[in-house]
């Protein structure tokens, strides 16, 4: 059996059920109330409609014509004013049942403003069922003193059918709450989510271009003593990591401005986002600053997604800006092998045997390992590897120094 959801969602059907959803409430409301008018003047269909009272029946006349609009009009209104279109309903339809016209089908407008009630209203919700539910016994009073032949049974029967009205339209707006909440509580968790990536992109751009151009600062002052003639070259390369830093800056500042899976295809194809192609440039800038690094590549490096390929050169710079802070001067080795299904980096870097440093396999780290212990640096790349179903490992290594691995899935860019 096909439910009404996935009706909807046929191409037939889809573009006018998006169409209607899109009209003001008050316009839909009031198709509906003139829709619902059209079958309480069809002869064959006026007479099909809630009873309670069973009176003599009483001849129509101009103020019958004038009830029955009451119960069916009223109810253009019911997503703006619930409670006022309940009122007039429902003082219409005892008016007619007193009155002893005959039974109309405009009464059905009791169960809209019903269920209308239910859905929509928000303030004095249970002041308001406790004024219709006296009401209703004021009604079977009335209809009693007016020789109705109905009983107790039968008015508290037909007091729980138009109750259920009420309590379908309530479930409906308990559901829209529901729905509404779970978005807020995405939307809140998309928001974290999205401050936590650009605390990992701060810190990966400011950290490893602030500590390269400390140390060639610190160099250059001083060559300024001891080589006056070299100075010039270290300020250069301060200069060159600042026109550095402030491009990777305009990158993430467009990676903010950007939404959608557009802004990633859009910086892709203007190349501004870092890559795997841009490692070397990487270990180029960290030589300058006087640590000797090599650079090896195994395979062929084929174009991957915006975020692989980011991830990727995040590795490799979290690792050598770990290495010039903690290991300055040693040698580091940075190895790239990309296979077919997968993209391994390998960053080492020489140093002294530390025994007492246990190796990290989930790569949070302490002290260089976690980038300074600020909670970010490896911890945050984990957690970065782990959303693309990659690993990262990073440890001290037994004969000494550091090393990091990561493994990351081969992704295709799309175009």
């Amino acid at each position: 059996m096909t439910s009404p959801q996935a009706l909807w969602s046929l191409p037939l059907f889809r573009a006018p059920y998006g169409w209607w959803r899109e009209r003001n409430p008050f316009v839909r409301d009031t198709v509906l109330a003139l829709a619902l008018t059209l079958p309480a003047c069809v002869p064959n269909l006026s007479h099909i409609g809630a009873q309670i009272g069973d009176l003599p029946r009483r001849p129509e006349n101009a103020l019958a014509v004038v009830l029955v609009l009451a119960q069916i009009l009223p109810p253009a209104a019911r997503s703006r004013w619930p409670a006022g279109t309940l009122a007039i309903v429902s003082g219409a339809f005892a008016l007619h049942q007193m009155l002893g016209f005959a039974t109309t089908f405009a009464s059905v407008g009791l169960y809209l403003a019903l269920y209308s009630t239910g859905a929509h209203q928000v303030r004095s919700r249970h002041t308001l069922t406790a004024a219709m539910s006296a009401g209703y016994v004021v009604l079977a009073v009335a209809l009693h003193h007016l020789g109705s032949p109905q009983t107790i049974v039968d008015y508290s029967a037909f007091y729980a059918f138009l109750s259920a009205f009420w309590l379908v339209g309530s479930a409906m707006r308990k559901r829209r709450a529901e729905e509404a909440e779970k978005r807020r509580l995405a939307a809140e968790v998309a928001t974290a989510a999205e401050r936590a990536r650009i605390a990992r992109e701060l810190h990966d751009v400011v950290t490893h271009h602030v500590t390269a151009m400390v140390v060639q600062a610190d160099a250059a002052q001083f060559l300024l003593s001891s080589a006056p003639e070299r100075a010039g070259e270290g300020l250069t390369a301060v200069s060159d990591t600042g026109r550095r830093a402030l491009t990777d800056l305009r990158y993430l500042l467009g990676v903010l401005e950007a939404t959608g899976e557009a802004a990633s295809a859009d910086l892709a194809r203007t190349g501004r986002a870092p890559a795997l192609g841009r490692v070397g440039d990487l270990v180029e800038q960290t030589r300058r600053t006087g640590q000797p690094v090599e650079f090896g590549e195994h395979g062929e490096r084929l174009p991957q997604s915006v975020e692989v390929e980011l991830a990727a050169y995040r590795v490799v710079q979290e690792a050598l800006t770990n290495a010039v802070k903690y290991a300055t001067g040693e040698p580091t080795r940075v190895l790239l092998r990309y296979g077919a299904q997968h993209t391994e980096i390998e960053v080492t870097t020489d140093g002294p045997v530390d025994p007492a440093a246990p190796r990290n396999p989930g790569g949070a780290g302490t002290g260089a390992a976690g980038g300074g212990g600020g909670g970010r640096g490896l911890a945050g790349l984990r957690t970065r590897l782990r959303m693309l179903d990659g690993q990262l490992e990073a440890g001290p290594r037994p004969e000494g120094g550091f090393e990091v691995r990561a493994t990351i899935p081969f992704q295709p860019r799309q175009e």
